[in-house]
């Protein structure tokens, strides 16, 4: 059973109430499959209300805002619309009040999420609170460990070193698998793919993906742009594919449209892991996608840019060696990154041909893509099922 909002509840009429919130797409996306666990887990005696995106939407999620309102990363972003979010914090703590869950989950999103906590907490709001994807205490601002321990009852982390960041300092938590293993990728078809967009099967095809925020679209646009026409110099026959999300399909067209170079958009989600599966090799964003690329078995160069004012202030916290996870879970540089001033068309294009032309750099990726993905899986179950019976025995 899904509520539509607070004045539909009938209190009597579930078991369990739960709220949740999720910021951004990645976060929607663990928010869907989780309800959809927990439906079953719970045999539909559930109600939802909170915030989220599509996925959530189509698991009986009518959410307050769009997701797209807090989706914003770094100062430079954030600092414009601090009013804007300041009303949205208000309207979220009124609702949960308004609602009385039994159990509050926030999606990632940890900044957004934090202040809705500490306006709840404040004002002693008596609910389980759990938080799903741990903050990277372990690459940056490690002070988050008690943050996290003071505001939240437990935690479900995404990779298996996590929890031992957070259970000393007080905080239950508890490892369920990364969601990309969740991935349905028995259905992906790269070959009807091209065939459907009339991209020739010799020809060499390049996956571009810039990012899920409009920032990143436009901050990693221009130097993949100038890595894509390097490499096609190098590759004439060279195609361009770019699965987007239809919010962000019309700004990232308008980057593209004049690249010399034969360039398919796709916004269709569906077709997402079908374009990926199509390509030869990809040139990604740092994030979710590097694993996702592995699953599927596309070598790929990894990149990254925020705002300078940003990478100023964060030089002096990070802590890890690497961005990519792949390469963080193998501590080696399997997967090739370029961070800031080294996301450069040369330097991505470079790369990019080295996977190309050397078959031993292709196939070593591959490999140790593989051995990096069974590091985060959960014996015998599903992250969204572990993450439900989890949060069910907080309940009980």
């Amino acid at each position: 059973m899904s509520s539509s909002g607070p004045s539909n509840i009938d209190k009597k009429s579930a078991a369990i109430r739960i709220f949740l919130i999720a910021g951004e797409p990645s976060g929607d996306l663990l928010g869907g499959r989780l309800m959809a666990a927990l439906k079953n887990q719970t045999e539909g005696d559930v109600e939802f209300l909170g915030i989220g995106g599509e996925n959530m939407k189509k698991e009986g999620l009518d959410s307050l805002f769009s997701i797209h309102d807090i989706s914003l990363m770094g100062l430079a972003e954030i600092i414009p619309k601090i009013l804007q979010l300041r009303q949205l914090i208000s309207s979220t703590v009124k609702a949960v009040e308004g609602f009385s869950p039994d159990v509050l989950i926030t999606i990632d999103s940890p900044g957004f999420c934090l202040r809705v906590l500490k306006r709840l907490n404040k004002n002693n709001i008596k609910t389980k609170k759990v938080h799903y994807v741990a903050p990277s205490v372990w690459a940056w601002r490690s002070g988050r460990v008690k943050k996290f321990a003071k505001e939240f009852d437990h935690l479900l982390t995404l990779l298996p070193f996590e929890p031992s960041y957070f259970i000393p300092n007080g905080l239950p938590s508890t490892f369920i698998g990364h969601a990309v293993i969740e991935s349905d990728i028995q259905k992906i078809d790269g070959a009807s793919f091209r065939k459907k967009y009339n991209i020739d099967f010799k020809a060499p095809l390049i996956c571009v993906l810039p990012g899920s925020r409009l920032g990143e679209v436009r901050r990693h646009l221009k130097p993949f742009g100038a890595a894509v026409l390097l490499l096609k110099q190098r590759f004439p026959k060279l195609n361009v594919v770019i699965p987007t999300l239809p919010i962000l399909k019309d700004e990232v067209w308008k980057i593209v449209k004049n690249w010399d170079i034969n360039v398919t958009l796709v916004d269709n989600q569906n077709c997402r892991f079908d374009s990926m599966a199509a390509s030869n090799i990809a040139l990604a964003a740092s994030g979710t996608v590097s694993l996702e690329l592995g699953l599927i078995r596309v070598p790929c160069v990894i990149a990254y840019r925020v705002n300078p004012i940003t990478s100023l202030i964060a030089r002096f916290f990070i802590k890890v060696r690497y961005f990519n996870l792949i390469n963080i879970l193998l501590d080696r540089e399997v997967t090739p990154e370029f961070i800031q001033e080294k996301c450069s068309g040369k330097n991505l294009s470079a790369a990019l041909q080295d996977l190309l032309t050397d078959k031993n750099a292709y196939q070593n990726q591959q490999d140790a893509a593989t051995k990096a993905l069974n590091l985060l899986r959960v014996e015998k179950q599903l992250p969204s099922n572990a993450a439900a019976e989890t949060i069910l025995s907080l309940v009980k």
